[in-house]
């Protein structure tokens, strides 16, 4: 394909992706506010953990719509597929915006929240396999890298453009106006984007790979039955998951919703402060999904993907660390102290704007902190930032030709969607609730020195396990050909440790974690944690995992492919 024919494809199939990121993350940008809005305040810790849960719920659907939608994307077509996906995705996002709030009709809201976040789930869940196909099958097997690397930028820029979208409204209306109504007008704002983009995808045509198939007759009947009834496919689906997408997922999610719930809600920082630091950071990083995409066509997908992996792994304690004490104000002297009125009092730490803030909700007390940081310290942590997002690129860039190359066309839609979407869906989408809830819990634990970084174990655990895998079973390919691994020297009894592993997970997930919370729970983040652990993160890892063992120790993952 020529180069102005491959770029009408990106574009058209960017804008829609873009569009569908957008509005799946208005709904993590705005979390705050949307816990004061359609969940009981009596205690706004607690609201907060239900936001992000209820966030989390469209994450953990997106497999599904992923089986449905990757289903029917190999069934009749990659277009019509995500043309689908665009409209039920607008649609839900639209309707969150029109929902009541929690004081107004009661348990309904975050009913109704919850029901149309799931929608957004399924939606996204057939968006990204579909894009990520569609604009691969339309490139040169040499050039898949950099071409599918910039559906890759979408997610980052949608994430981006929400944050755009909020600021340029609080700005635009008094913090009161926002605070009432003015926080719908960028789910409301969707709706004329996504209708744009419905009329730009009706003008493409189908994706040439699968055209050629359907005219020769081989698209498959059962594309669910290929894809994870035969282990010659279903090896590489879990291989996919365990050694690519999982650790891809967190370190993602790591580097963009944790650093800006970690700015919120532990360091303190503005709201508004803290919008502007990501929005540049992610400005600042996103030409670099391009750079690891381009370079994957040369040097292979899988040394960048790893080792972006291991240096996040070993470096956001360090980098977490310093974000803090950028913005810690306990040893710094009080330089001057203004008491605007009795419940808000605000002081001057060299530099270092503090406001305390107390407001009361249904007859307690909700003592807040806000913190505006002068110019030099907002670019230190621009610069933290930054480098979380380099690390999120080196993952990110170079998955989705990693992830076309594993798979035949005939499955290609359903193979490589649930791989990706449950290593971001599930392990990534729940990070922030998991990583919060552990931190809050260290809070409470006197002996815990650096509670604020006790989240960050869960990013890193899984980054280091996808990585040894992915370094012992991933073959080096920059040829754009399906993965060969009967050249690799794998030792198969290391599935014994993938068993190994698999027990450990299903023995503390449930019985040490899980199931205490459960039974014995002090509060409903309580609850929601440990159905998180026993219902969702220690089945997928201790069946994949067994699996993966297995596949191991017979030799399967030796054979030539």
């Amino acid at each position: 394909m020529r180069n102005s024919g491959i770029w009408k494809v990106i574009g058209a199939s960017s804008v829609g992706t873009l569009i569908e990121w957008y509005d799946f993350y208005i709904f993590g940008s705005l979390a705050s506010i949307l816990a004061e809005k359609f969940f009981p305040s009596a205690n706004p810790t607690a609201a907060f953990l239900s936001t992000l849960a209820t966030f989390a719920a469209g994450f953990v659907v997106r497999p599904f719509g992923a089986l449905f939608f990757g289903r029917l994307g190999d069934l009749i077509g990659r277009k019509h597929t995500f043309m689908v996906t665009l409209l039920l995705m607008g649609g839900a996002t639209f309707a969150i915006g029109c929902i009541p709030s929690y004081e107004q009709i009661g348990f309904l809201a975050p009913l109704l929240v919850l029901i149309l976040r799931l929608l957004q789930g399924l939606a996204l869940g057939g968006e990204y396999g579909g894009a990520a196909t569609y604009v691969a099958e339309h490139s040169p097997e040499n050039r898949r890298g950099f071409w599918t690397s910039w559906i890759q930028t979408t997610a980052t820029i949608g994430l981006f453009v929400s944050l755009l979208v909020i600021m340029l409204t609080r700005t635009s209306m008094s913090p009161e106006d926002f605070d009432n109504w003015g926080w719908r007008i960028p789910f409301w704002a969707s709706i004329l984007m996504v209708l744009v983009s419905y009329v730009i995808r009706s003008n493409m045509s189908e994706s040439p790979l699968f055209q050629k198939v359907k005219e020769e007759g081989r698209i498959t009947k059962n594309p669910l039955k290929e894809s994870f009834g035969k282990k010659e496919n279903f090896k590489f689906v879990l291989l996919a998951l365990f050694g690519a997408a999982m650790g891809q997922g967190v370190v993602w999610y790591t580097g963009q919703f944790y650093a800006m719930s970690f700015l919120e809600k532990v360091c303190y920082v503005d709201k508004a402060q803290s919008d502007s630091i990501m929005t540049t950071a992610l400005l600042m990083g996103t030409p670099f999904f391009l750079l690891f995409g381009w370079l994957s066509d040369r040097i292979g997908r899988k040394h960048i993907m790893l080792f972006g992996m291991l240096i996040a792994a070993l470096s956001y304690r360090p980098i977490y660390q310093a974000m803090y004490m950028t913005c810690d104000t306990s040893s710094l002297t009080v330089v001057k102290e203004v008491h605007s009125d009795k419940k808000n009092l605000i002081t001057f730490h060299n530099g270092i704007k503090e406001k305390h803030t107390e407001k009361l909700h249904t007859g307690k007390v909700d003592k807040k902190i806000s913190r505006v940081l002068p110019p030099q310290l907002k670019w230190n942590l621009i610069l933290l930032i930054f480098i979380q997002v380099i690390f999120v690129t080196m993952v990110y860039g170079p998955i989705a030709a990693f992830l076309v190359e594993l798979f035949p066309v005939q499955i290609r839609y359903t193979s490589m969607s649930l791989p990706y979407h449950i290593g971001n869906g599930v392990f990534g989408g729940l990070l922030p609730a998991i990583s919060t809830y552990l931190a809050t819990q260290a809070s409470l634990d006197s002996s815990i020195q650096q509670p604020y970084l006790e989240g960050l174990w869960y990013p890193i655990g899984v980054s280091l396990i996808c990585f040894v895998i992915g370094a012992l079973f991933v073959k080096s390919d920059w040829k754009g050909k399906r993965l060969n691994l009967k050249q690799l020297p794998i030792k198969k009894y290391t599935g014994i440790l993938w068993w190994l592993l698999a027990l450990l997970v299903a023995y503390f997930g449930v019985i040490k974690l899980g199931l205490p919370k459960i039974l014995h729970p002090k509060g409903t983040d309580d609850i929601v944690f440990g159905i998180i652990i026993v219902g969702i993160l220690t089945p997928i890892v201790t069946v994949g995992l067994s699996i993966f063992g297995w596949y191991t120790l017979s030799g399967e993952y030796e054979k030539e492919n």
